[in-house]
Formats: structure tokens, sequence, C-alpha cells
């Protein structure tokens, strides 16, 4: 069985502590660990029982975030299928099903899930996949419902019949409507998990969406394969349609079935769901960190400050270093209108937090003006950033903790803590970390432009361009 862990989105609903350079499915929103190192350790689990192996579908930029998570979790990723472009669920389960049968067979069951879902009540997650596998082992198509806890509008339903039966797929319906499923008792969250063998899967789709999987399949043969990732070719992937599995196929086949899961489940699509998942005061406001409420209920406040509100009800506070968000309970899907306003005027702030991560470690900015910024780099032991250079700024690296090996032309130095260096603009450089401890640098830079796409990549470990 190929667990194939679907990690494309960009969180947008989720922003300002989601960004695309770091999706809520790598932020780490309820405790230390990230939706997506929870996700596979859940699944870990079923290696006990069934022989697996671990497939990642994300965007070529979160290639190293995976890495790392996976890497701190002990779990082996056995292939990497990288998309320069997101094109929604179809297009990825159809090269995740290609590559399973490239590696495994035409007959290897693909156990298809979302990254960023929260899931609770491992003895009865574990019993759905057992009754899964056994339908795709028949040559079905298997997706999973849950059952409602309350009328939600932000999903889609399904509706059975019998045990296993799919009647129909629901698009997010209206809380008149929702109200109406909860009582028929019939129709079930779409949790966006699937279970198949990959061959059933492309016969379907040969049927009921052939152009789609002729075009992903031209894309596939032209991509880049290398060890243990595939990289899909970035102008072909172009053309391919933007479409959800659902629409693409289970909607029109007559070979689905419904697996109705009997375990906690939660997709954190919002900032009203992530609230549920928090601890309350006997007001029902929620915080991660210090709240003085006065007057004020049903509030959900995120920030590293002390935060005191006095007679407000039913907000979200996101509260974070370089953005505040203030929404009304009930509005959060709006986000999604202002990060389109944001891409047109302010596009870093959509993109990356004041802290960036990097296959090498990480940085942070500490101060931003006209004509400098100062910033915070931590560079894991052993690693090294690319040797390039810069056409409109000037560094400056103080050593504050361990030990770097610094190359500025054609020269080579070896700095401990308390001391420093200078690169003139224009200059070829790196920095190294040669010890067992992370390298912590201040770096001031100084120049009229200050942009983070003001870099020139010579040579890299990690092969970016």
């Amino acid at each position: 069985m190929t667990i194939a862990i679907l990690c494309g989105g960009s969180g947008t609903r989720l922003w300002p502590l989601s960004r695309s350079l770091l999706p809520k499915q790598f932020t780490p929103l309820l405790d230390d660990t990230s939706f997506f190192t929870q996700t596979l350790r859940r699944n870990a689990m079923l290696t006990k029982t069934f022989d697996t192996h671990f497939q990642i579908i994300a965007n070529q930029d979160h290639y190293f975030l995976a890495q790392d998570h996976s890497k701190n979790t002990g779990i082996e990723i056995e292939n990497y299928i990288l998309e320069s472009i997101g094109k929604n669920t179809a297009p990825a389960l159809i090269f995740s099903a290609f590559n399973s049968i490239e590696k495994y067979g035409k007959d290897e069951i693909i156990l298809a899930l979302p990254s960023d879902h929260l899931i609770k009540d491992m003895k009865n997650y574990q019993k759905a996949i057992q009754k899964a596998l056994e339908l795709a082992g028949k040559n079905h198509l298997v997706t999973f419902g849950i059952k409602p806890s309350s009328p939600h509008t932000g999903y889609g339903y399904i509706q059975c019949q019998n045990e296993n039966d799919v009647l129909k797929f629901v698009e997010k319906p209206s809380l008149e409507l929702a109200k109406t499923y909860l009582e028929e008792k019939n129709y079930f969250w779409n949790s966006g998990m699937f279970c198949f063998k990959a061959s059933v899967l492309l016969d379907e789709l040969e049927k009921y969406a052939k152009e789609l999987l002729t075009t992903c399949k031209k894309v596939y043969d032209h991509s880049k394969k290398e060890g243990g990732y595939i990289r899909l070719d970035p102008e072909l992937s172009k053309k391919i349609p933007d479409i959800s599995i659902d629409y693409a196929l289970m909607e029109k086949s007559s070979n689905v079935k419904c697996v109705i899961g009997e375990f906690l489940w939660n997709d954190i699509g919002s900032f009203e769901s992530l609230s549920e998942e928090w601890e309350k005061d006997a007001q029902d406001n929620a915080s991660k960190n210090t709240l003085i409420a006065k007057e004020s209920k049903n509030n959900f406040v995120i920030s590293d400050k002390i935060v005191a509100t006095i007679g407000i009800d039913d907000l979200i506070v996101i509260d974070t270093k370089d953005s505040l968000l203030i929404a009304k309970k009930g509005q959060s899907q709006k986000i999604k209108d202002i990060v389109e306003e944001l891409k047109k005027n302010h596009p870093e702030i959509i993109k990356i937090h004041t802290t960036a991560y990097r296959p090498w470690g990480n940085y942070s900015v500490l101060l931003e003006s006209n004509g400098y910024k100062i910033k915070q780099i931590i560079v894991k032991p052993k690693s090294r950033l690319s040797l390039q250079k810069h056409f409109h700024r000037n560094e400056h690296w103080v050593v504050v903790s361990g030990s770097a090996i610094v190359t500025i032309g054609e020269k080579e130095i070896f700095l401990k803590a308390n001391e420093s260096t200078y690169i003139p603009m224009g200059q070829a450089h790196r920095l190294e970390n040669p010890g067992k401890i992370d390298l912590e640098v201040i770096e001031i830079q100084v120049g009229e432009y200050l942009g983070e796409d003001d870099i020139i990549r010579i040579e890299d470990d990690f092969r970016r361009c």
C-alpha cells in the first residue's frame, strides 16, 4: 500500500498564521508539532499491519520543509512528487497513480490523505482504513465520510444508502440545508480522503476524464526523475486543468463506495474550526497566551503579547510580528479576498513570515528600515548557504555562537563567537557551519534595495535556482 500525503495547499484561509512558503500543514498551530508531522506519525502506525510506502505530493517550494519534518519523525519517505503549480487533487492523484504503478505495479493500493487534518481516536481510524482497503481490493473507488456533529456549512457532503453505497456528492450547503442533512442522518461530511487501486483510478478516469488523464501523462513522461523525487515539468504543467477529484471523477463514476469514519475529525479549514480545538474560559474565549477578557465572550485570540479585551464578542484576533487580522466570527472565509488584495500591493506579506525556513536552517528579520535590514541567521550543523552574490547591498556578519567558515571571493576565513566580517556588494560569498551545534549569525544589510530576490546563486547544495 502506498500512503500518498497530499500537501500542496497554500492555507490562505488561515493567513496571517499560514503563508505560501509556510502553509498551515507545516505550521505548529495547536502544539509544537505540525499537522504534516501528525499525519506521518498517525499513518506510520499502519506499517505494523500493512506493507506500506510513503509518497508525498507537494509544491516544490515545500520540498525541504517536508524533508525536515519527516526526518524529525524518523519516517522514511520513498517518493516525492513535486509540483511547480498546484492544480488541485485530481492531477495530484493521477501523478500518484502513475508513480505507484511504475514503482510497485498496477494493483498497488493508494491511501490518499490530506496533510492538514486533525484526527483523533486511532482505533476507529484504523478500522475505517481496514474497511477501505477491503473495498479497494474489490476494485472500488473509496471515499471517507464523517458523521456530522453540527450543521456545518464549510464542508461538502456525501449522501449514502445502506452501508457503503454513494447516492450523490453535495456542495457546501446553506445553513438551513445543513440542518436538514443533520436530521436525515444519511449525509456525511466529505473528508477528502480516498483509497483505490492505482489502475482502477486510471481506468475510471479513462472513461470520465480522458483529456485530463492524457495531459497529465504527457507532463509525467516529460518530468525530471532523480533519486527519490519527481519534479513535474513546469511549462507543461501550466496546461493541466485545475480540478478536484470529486468534480473530475467521483461525482460521475458509478463505482464509488463510502466508508463512514467513527473517529473525530477536523479539517482546520478556518479560524472558527481551529478555535474549536482550544480550551476556553468561562466566557468561551480561547487564547494561546495571556488574555485578560473583561465583559468579552466567544473570542479567539492568538498573539505573543498579553492581550486585554473590553466589551467585545465573537471576534477573531490573530497577531503576528508583521500582520494583524481582526475579523468577526463567521466571516473568516473572506480572508481569501484580503489575501488577493495583498498579492497586488504587499506580495511578501502573504509569502513569508519574518522568520523564513530554508533547507540549511532559517533566518528572522529583526529590524528593517530605509537602507538597512538586520537579520538573525541560524545555520544547521554541517550545512551551508549557496555560493551567491548581491548587486544592491553590502553585508556585515557577526558570529554570536557556534563557528563559521566564510568564503569571500577566493578567500576563506574561520570565525568564532564575537568575530565578524564584511562582504562588499557584488562579491561572491558563502556561509558554512562546520560544527556540531547551530551557528547563529547577525547579518546587517546596507543598500538601496534589500529584497530577497536580489540574489544570484552560483553554486547550491540544494539545486535551487
